[in-house]
């Protein structure tokens, strides 16, 4: 029988590792309960007096909250410390709620040399979900760039408002409003708006 190693205060020893699914699902779990309080990321840093950028950082898991807050969060969130380090009896949701005003910025790879685009987040992969989408505006002559960085996975595209130019693997398309096209990522692939007026469009995303 193996016995467990103890602590100085005689305690069972963790290995640090065990402690980082500890570690890494306080973010989620501040984003669960301040979407079921109802609560945007400007409304909860006002109660906390915790930035709603430090809030966001944290909910992403990049940045771990000092104790002093987790404190400030716990408070204003009406939850126990105890709740957000406590691993038993936790599990995290099974959908992500994003709110129109919690948007996110778009993956820093999805275009990264973009002119002429306003785009924002509006579903981001996890642990449990792959996929990703993004929302952006094409401003007239707006391009995604010729440096779109090659990766496995797809993407899928559909314009909204307007049109779009794409270009994959040196194939040409012109994609109007309803019009979708579907591509691998691994092959090189751009977009630009040819139109006089500005486009809409989705993307929505899966990586391997």
């Amino acid at each position: 029988m193996t016995v467990p190693e103890r602590t100085a205060d005689g305690g069972p020893h963790r290995d640090p590792a065990g402690w980082e699914p500890i570690v890494g699902a306080i973010g989620p779990k501040v984003r669960e309960v301040r979407q079921q309080l109802g609560l945007s990321l400007q409304q909860l840093a006002a109660r906390s007096d915790v930035s709603a950028a430090a809030i966001h950082k944290v909910e992403r898991g990049d940045m771990v909250p000092t104790i002093t807050t987790l404190l400030k969060l716990s408070g204003a969130l009406g939850r126990p410390i105890a709740y957000f380090v406590d691993d038993a009896g936790h599990s995290a949701p099974v959908a992500v709620h994003v709110r129109a005003a919690d948007r996110p910025a778009p993956p820093a790879d999805w275009a990264s040399s973009a002119e002429g685009v306003t785009a924002e987040g509006i579903a981001e992969p996890s642990e449990l979900l792959r996929g990703g989408a993004v929302l952006a505006v094409v401003e007239p002559h707006g391009t995604s760039g010729d440096t779109r960085p090659l990766r496995p996975g797809e993407e899928m595209m559909m314009v909204l408002e307007g049109e779009l130019q794409v270009e994959v693997a040196g194939e040409r398309y012109l994609v109007r409003a309803g019009d979708t096209l579907h591509y691998p990522t691994d092959r090189p692939h751009e977009w630009r708006n040819p139109g006089p007026e500005p486009a809409r469009a989705v993307w929505w995303m899966l990586r391997c």
